[in-house]
């Protein structure tokens, strides 16, 4: 064997250098008047989202996961609310009391009409009316207007109601997002839930919730995140899935002025953009829907819509109906023939129902 030149040992080492690299490169991966009464109606099923268990495709890693407004989301959260804070004392109903109180909601100083039943204060306080008013201008909202014969009808009949402004109405503090895109008007109220819940007066375990059109929204919400509200009731509510109200609210070809996005489209575009659409992402869209999780629902629901609706589609609470009865839960629907979305045709109907269904199932201790 011959011993190796100086010569050839130093071709190799040329060889070596000029081999071309072959590692593979890492693939980066992306993260009224009482008319007769309309009958209780069973509307024919739609298609029903799944209940729980839901499905999302990866997100990018600098998305909050997950994202805050699901459901997962906003059962994470934390609501502790505060102590009332009695900021005026205001002119008393024919058996309660009225106040412009205030209560905190996440470091927001909000505002509220509170009412308190006159007499004595029941053993384990008086049972509790979260109300949610539906949507109205921010700037041209205040306390003491609007809804004041819905509360008073409430409060007359033995119960603490609490109206929350909501963040950046009239006085409240902070700024009025929407409650479509952005979860702060559901923080302000399952804050106002924990906030009554320590009202001296109050009985913590009685806690129901009233909602009308965007406050029907913030209702149903509440109760698939919070085990605390233990009825509910909702007047002509945008209470269909994410997919729907993005597909289905429409009116005589125009977007209504109830729509969940007024001037607002930023966030419905951002969603689209980071997540797909609904039919190219279902599971993200059902995550953020409340209709996915009706299993959980803390407590009997009654649903009222006028069939002259022009603001919210009936469709949304006939929907929603079918889709509480497959999830096993209770459910009143009553549909009001030819009324409009305030159902001023049948309002003092409407109301006594809606008492009745509190008196049943909150003013039992």
């Amino acid at each position: 064997m011959k011993t190796p030149t100086i010569y050839s040992i130093l071709a190799l080492l040329l060889l070596i250098t000029l081999l071309p690299a072959c590692a593979p490169q890492p693939i980066p991966v992306l993260a009224g008047t009482n008319t007769p009464l309309p009958s209780v109606t069973v509307i024919p099923s739609a298609t029903i989202l799944p209940t729980e268990t839901l499905t999302a495709t990866p997100v990018p890693t600098a998305t909050p996961t997950p994202y805050p407004l699901t459901i997962r989301a906003m059962r994470e959260r934390q609501y502790p609310g505060s102590e009332v804070t009695i900021e005026e004392t205001l002119r008393p109903g024919a058996n309660y009391n009225r106040y412009s109180a205030s209560y905190k909601s996440e470091g927001l100083k909000i505002y509220a009409l509170l009412t308190v039943p006159n007499g004595d204060v029941p053993l384990t306080g008086w049972p509790v009316i979260i109300f949610n008013h539906g949507y109205i201008p921010p700037r041209e909202y205040r306390t003491t207007e609007r809804y004041v014969a819905y509360v008073d009808m409430l409060a007359r009949n033995g119960y603490i109601v609490f109206r929350s402004d909501y963040r950046g109405h009239d006085k409240s503090e902070g700024v009025a997002r929407g409650a479509y895109g952005y979860p702060d008007y559901v923080v302000d109220v399952l804050n106002a839930v924990e906030t009554m819940k320590r009202f001296p007066a109050a009985d913590p375990n009685r806690i129901g919730m009233w909602g009308h059109s965007l406050g029907g929204y913030i209702t149903l919400r509440s109760m698939v995140i919070s085990k605390d509200i233990k009825v509910g009731v909702i007047w002509a509510g945008v209470v269909a899935s994410y997919p729907d109200m993005l597909t289905r609210w429409r009116n005589r070809g125009n977007f209504v002025t109830a729509t969940p996005f007024p001037g607002r489209v930023s966030w419905r575009s951002d969603l689209n953009t980071i997540y797909g659409s609904p039919e190219e992402n279902p599971g993200f869209w059902a995550s953020i829907s409340a209709n996915s999780y009706l299993a959980d629902l803390s407590g009997p629901l009654q649903l009222h819509h006028g069939t002259a609706d022009e603001d919210v589609p009936l469709e949304f609470s006939e929907t929603l109906f079918t889709q509480i009865l497959d999830a096993g839960q209770y459910v009143e629907f009553y549909k009001y023939e030819k009324d409009n979305h305030n159902l001023s045709n049948y309002f003092n109907l409407a109301m006594q129902r809606t008492i009745e269904f509190f008196d049943r199932h909150l003013k039992t201790p």
